[in-house]
């Protein structure tokens, strides 16, 4: 048994879920990893982005998170950014529009001058059991929010980040076992996952290193939000682990990639997936 069953309406709402979600807020301890450094940090409210932000924080690097619509939970990560002795700036709107993430990395720029890391994290995905259930209109989303949100970021972005600088894409295990149910979601996650292998190759030069993380089931809002309550009940049994990972296991690997420890890794595909192979 995983968790209770249980619906939201999507994006979902971190602070709603049963049980909520562990994105480090009490457990991660920096350690002067990211310390000076600035990052973007998309779909950073909740979920994986939230661990994400509180834990670069705890590194050391102030963070602009940019977010849909979840103004309580933003503020919340924004509060634990500032307790962490790092600035946090917020930034709201839906990055399916072109302009709106380049209204980010402006923000950005604006606010801190340069961006040293870039997280593409931000993402949308739906249920269907058929492809006739497949609106035309939600697989164009998906593609928006998941993959051209990133291409629109990084040209952003890339203008204003310095040699030894990091962008990492949040792939999938669905980038290679993508699940049937989950169609439009996979296809971009494999999408990521080759754009960040092109672009590792275009930006090597200019020594910027570009990665992708590859999460497994990871009980975030996009699972009660985006799932049938009997498919949130068992989410993540059938793993080796036999569970669902939490959003704060995933935060080391970004660390990592940000980091001067990962200062030669550029275009891997790191998988955090509770054993399902990505090979």
């Amino acid at each position: 048994m995983g968790q209770p069953k249980q619906q939201q309406e999507p994006p979902g709402i971190q602070s709603e879920m049963d049980p909520v979600p562990d994105s480090g807020e009490t457990s991660y301890r920096g350690s002067g990893k990211l310390t000076g450094k600035v990052a973007v940090i998309t779909g950073g409210d909740s979920g994986i982005g939230r661990a994400v932000a509180i834990a670069y924080a705890r590194e050391g690097a102030d963070v602009l998170i940019a977010y849909l619509s979840e103004d309580d939970d933003a503020a919340e990560v924004a509060k634990l950014v500032e307790e962490a002795g790092r600035r946090a700036v917020l930034v709201r709107g839906d990055l399916s529009e072109p302009q709106h993430c380049r209204d980010v990395i402006a923000r950005a720029v604006d606010e801190f001058g340069r961006i040293d890391v870039l997280v593409s994290n931000a993402a949308y995905q739906m249920t269907h059991e058929s492809l006739e259930d497949i609106p035309d209109d939600e697989w164009g989303y998906t593609f928006r929010t998941n993959v051209e949100a990133m291409f629109h970021l990084v040209k952003a972005a890339v203008p204003h980040m310095p040699p030894g600088s990091s962008i990492i894409g949040s792939s999938s295990v669905n980038s290679d076992m993508p699940s049937p149910t989950l169609a439009p979601y996979a296809a971009t996650k494999a999408a990521i996952a080759n754009f960040t292998a092109s672009l590792a190759q275009l930006l090597g030069p200019q020594g910027i290193r570009v990665n992708s993380v590859a999460p497994g089931p990871i009980w975030t809002p996009l699972i009660p939000s985006t799932m049938p309550p009997e498919k949130v009940e068992n989410f993540g049994s059938d793993t080796p682990l036999g569970r669902a990972g939490q959003p704060a296991e995933l935060a080391p690997a970004y660390v990592l990639l940000a980091s001067d420890d990962g200062s030669y890794i550029s275009g891997a595909r790191v998988p955090v997936t509770g054993g399902r192979p990505v090979l």
